[in-house]
């Protein structure tokens, strides 16, 4: 089961270094304004969210239930976490909502939303890391 927990581990990373980038290439494309540098930001933001985090987040939630299931964890704390990780996965869609609005050029929000936007799957990940290691309820 270490093996599994180590996967579930190395794919979570994965996942978050997208959840956190992805906004990042948002904030750069909204501010773009020539033609180059916009079709580069489209090709670099599918890739990422295609070919690294969304198979980061399938895998992860593959190994994590895994886990669930061959260890049988329960508790408050887990309950919690599942919250958190159904909200990350929102967030997740909400990413692909935003890229598809950049792909057909329907982009309405300024770089500063998405600096704002950013900054939430932080917050995610620092309460659910929280609540993993220390299992407060």
């Amino acid at each position: 089961m270490l093996w599994i927990k180590a996967f579930h581990v190395i794919f979570m990373v994965t996942w978050f270094a997208g959840l956190f980038y992805l906004p990042r290439l948002f904030v750069y494309h909204a501010m773009c304004s020539d033609q180059p540098g916009i079709d580069r930001f489209k090709i670099m933001e599918r890739k990422l969210f295609y070919g690294i985090m969304t198979p980061g987040g399938v895998l992860t939630i593959i190994f994590g239930m895994w886990l669930w299931l061959g260890y049988g964890f329960s508790g408050a704390w887990l309950h919690a976490k599942l919250t958190l990780v159904v909200v990350l996965i929102a967030y997740h869609l909400y990413c692909l909502k935003l890229l598809n609005g950049f792909k057909h050029d329907r982009n309405t929000r300024s770089h500063i939303f998405y600096r704002w936007f950013n900054e939430f799957p932080v917050l995610l990940m620092i309460a659910i890391i929280v609540l993993v290691t220390v299992k407060p309820f």
